[in-house]
Order: structure tokens, then sequence, then C-alpha cells
């Protein structure tokens, strides 16, 4: 048993190599002291390993932590950011910015379509004239009554793709600080 908690402890070690040794062995200690007290409570070496999850997860979850303790600039902090980046990789750098992009502007797109074909649909049906109500549709389809069924359409789908897109950044963040979180079991 003591063999899978060493084990555990050196893949942690190991995913915090670009950190002070200080830092590095401050870290296990205090995952190893919180094992072992979690232990001391009941609950088995294989439950605890199980809830904290993967120790490359759990690492870059403390570097994230060092990183946003302080906003001063400082080697060890430099060297905690580039670790960081290393372990969450290159998806951490672009799912992140493409989703929290994509989330608001299909949502608002969802919110603006059937807006649109609404405002085409009343300017036809009551001649109002309203500035540029002509330029809304869909190419080659003239009747406003299809436009705005196809904009309600196109609203909802595009809404839902803006919903999944906030779910998928949140579910993402999560999952990247998810092992932190499990050490307080």
């Amino acid at each position: 048993m003591e063999k899978s908690l060493n084990d555990y402890l050196e893949k942690i070690e190991k995913n915090l190599k670009p950190l002070p040794v200080s830092e590095r062995v401050d870290i296990v200690k205090e995952i190893k002291s919180e094992i072992l007290e979690l232990q001391g409570d009941g609950k088995t070496l294989e439950e605890i390993l199980e809830r904290m999850g993967n120790p490359k997860e759990l690492a870059k979850a403390y570097l994230g932590d060092l990183i946003a303790k302080s906003s001063s600039f400082s080697w060890s902090r430099m060297l905690a950011i580039c670790a960081y980046y290393s372990l969450a990789g290159l998806s951490g750098m672009i799912v992140i910015p493409v989703l929290v992009i994509c989330a608001p502007v299909f949502i608002a797109c969802g919110i603006a379509a059937p807006v649109l074909g609404a405002v085409k649909l009343i300017d036809t049906l009551l001649h109002l004239g309203i500035p540029y109500a002509s330029c809304i549709g869909i190419s080659g389809i003239e009747n406003p009554a299809i436009v705005f069924v196809l904009s309600i359409v196109m609203g909802v789908a595009l809404y839902l793709a803006g919903r999944g897109c906030w779910k998928l950044l949140v579910y993402y963040i999560k999952g990247v600080s998810q092992a932190k979180r499990f050490l307080s079991i």
C-alpha cells in the first residue's frame, strides 16, 4: 500500500519539475499529510487516491493555485506559469478562448435571429417601411412567414449551440480545477 502512495506522490512531483525543489517538496508534503489524515479518518488509500484523481491533474491544480496567489512578478511564479501551461497544454490556450467567444456570440445570434425574422414579418404584413427590413431574410426565400419560421429554427439552434459552448467551458474549467477540490474530502 505504501508503494502505491509513493508512486502517486512521485508522479505529482514529476509534473511539478519546473518549480523550485523547496516548493515541490512543500506541495508533496501537504498532499501526503492530507492523505495520512484522511486515512486516520478511516478512508482507504484506494478511496483517497481515486477521489484525488489523476496526479497530473492534481499537479496542474496546484500550479494554477500558485499562479493565482500573487500578482507580483517572481521567478518561481514564472516557472509555475510555464509548468501550468505545459501541463494544461495547447488545448487550454485554445479551448478556453474559443468557448469564451463562441458561447455569448451564439446566444446573442440565437436571440437576434427570431427577432429579426419577426421584424421582417411585421414590416411586410403592416407595410411599415422599416429601414433595411427588406435586407432581412434567407437567400432565395421571399415569403416572410417562411423566413420567420426558419429564423425561429435557426435562433433555437444557435441559442442551444451557445448554451452548449458555455456548458463545455464550465465543464473544462471544473475538470482543470477538480483535483485540488478533492483534497478536502
